[in-house]
C-alpha cells in the first residue's frame, strides 16, 4: 500500500509541501481537530443532538488545511496521491515531538 517507502520518507515528502509558516500553523491546529472529530462521531450513537461538535471540528479542521495550502501556493499532497491522507497525522506527531 505504501510502495515500500518508509514512514520517514512519506513524512519528508509531506513536509516538503508544507514549508510556509502559515500552512504549518494551520496544519498543526487542523490535523488534530480532524483526528479528534472522527471518534466523536461515534458519540452521536449515544448522545442525540451532539452532531454539531464533531461536524464543526471536522469542517473547521479541513478549512484550515485548505487555507494553509492557499498560503503555500501548492495543492494538498493527497490530491496527487490519496495515501497522503494517512501521512498528515504522522507528520503532525513528528512536529509535536520536535522532529
Amino acid at each position: 500500500m505504501f510502495d515500500g517507502k518508509s514512514s520517514e520518507e512519506w513524512i519528508h515528502q509531506y513536509a516538503h509541501s508544507h514549508q510556509h509558516p502559515v500552512n504549518r500553523a494551520c496544519h498543526i491546529i487542523g490535523i488534530p481537530l480532524i483526528a479528534a472529530s472522527i471518534p466523536l462521531f461515534v458519540v452521536l450513537l449515544f448522545v442525540p443532538g451532539f452532531w454539531a461538535v464533531p461536524v464543526a471540528m471536522f469542517t473547521f479542521g479541513w478549512l484550515l488545511q485548505f487555507l494553509g495550502h492557499g498560503f503555500e501556493g501548492k495543492p494538498p499532497e493527497f490530491f496527487r496521491d490519496w495515501r497522503f491522507v494517512f501521512v498528515g497525522l504522522r507528520w503532525w506527531l513528528a512536529k509535536i515531538r520536535g522532529q
